[in-house]
């Protein structure tokens, strides 16, 4: 098959740990046709959408892991399947490319994740569907309303709609000092919407990451574990990820959840769980491949090439 990833800069890319990485190693291994593409590389001319696709060789050594080649422009339907793998922030540039890419896919290409399950599921708001697995919730750029939240519950995580790897993100308890300051940093002196949710304590023993595979369950989570002194337990704030099989509650809810968001076009998910509860569903880039197959040997992106190789069959 001929696949197309679209990606940050692969020289950006921390090759001993990033899923993409996986995935594309996998893929080569099997003697796909690999190809780059960066969100610019993408346009739209006479009725066509085309990427200016770059292709990719990839090798073991984690040093010199990637060769590319010349770019070549290329209709995304030429591909047998286009991977869109671009970390976020979901700003107005990847709003945009959703578009292009739900017109290319509208002239037969094979996108995964669908775009337009891409622009409708916010990481954060998403919970919002499955609110028998969630912790209380508030979404507002009210501080009023922030405000009586934390004094109903007393010890609350705040973070913005748009973050990733823990960034902006505040727990906050009833009579901190800094409450005021920080309701009026995170709402931009309330123009911008957050989420709050009630505290939950078992974040100590890691905030999970459960992943998705074209409705499959993979049966090992990454719990990230915040570092002494943490509250978040993103990889990127220093969190520690240690591999685990899923608890019965954890099966629950990704059992619950996968066919939803499998009918829905997500073909790769990655559930966010803490203790007993759900607290985001990850779209954009879901990460955990690597760490999981290195320290259980589940090959997370044999599964996912398996399934690749299925929708395209």
């Amino acid at each position: 098959m001929n696949l197309a990833f679209i990606l940050d800069p692969p020289a950006t890319l921390k090759a001993y740990k990033d899923s993409s990485v996986a995935m594309l190693r996998e893929a080569g291994a099997r003697g796909h046709a690999l190809f780059a593409l960066r969100q610019a590389d993408i346009i739209l001319r006479d009725n066509q959408v085309i990427g200016y696709a770059k292709p990719l060789r990839v090798a073991a050594d984690n040093a010199n892991w990637f060769e590319l080649g010349h770019a070549e422009a290329t209709p995304l339907n030429r591909f047998d399947a286009v991977v869109m793998r671009k970390d976020p922030p979901f700003d107005t540039e990847y709003l945009y490319t959703t578009h292009l890419l739900e017109l290319a896919q509208g002239h037969g290409a094979r996108v995964f994740n669908r775009p337009d399950a891409l622009r409708d599921f916010n990481e954060k708001l998403a919970i919002a569907r499955f609110p028998q697995f969630t912790v209380p919730t508030l979404v507002t750029r009210c501080a009023f309303h922030i405000h009586a939240f934390l004094a109903e519950h007393g010890d609350v995580i705040l973070k913005p709609l748009d973050g990733m790897g823990g960034a902006g993100i505040f727990r906050v308890r009833r009579g901190d000092a800094n409450l005021n300051v920080i309701v009026e940093t995170l709402t931009r002196l309330e123009t911008r919407t957050v989420m709050a949710q009630r505290y939950i304590p078992e974040i100590t023993r890691g905030d999970k990451r459960i992943l998705l595979i074209d409705g499959e369950v993979v049966p090992f989570a990454l719990a990230r574990i915040p570092a002494e002194g943490e509250t978040r337990g993103n990889l990127a704030a220093g969190g520690r990820g240690v591999a685990q099989p899923l608890s019965a509650r954890d099966r629950e809810i990704a059992h619950t959840i996968a066919p939803v968001l499998r009918d829905l076009g997500l073909f790769l998910v990655g559930l966010d769980v803490i203790g007993d509860h759900l607290t985001e569903i990850n779209v954009t880039s879901p990460t955990g491949f690597q760490e999981i197959a290195q320290q259980t040997g589940f090959n997370v992106a044999g599964i996912f090439i398996d399934a690749l190789e299925r929708r395209c069959a």
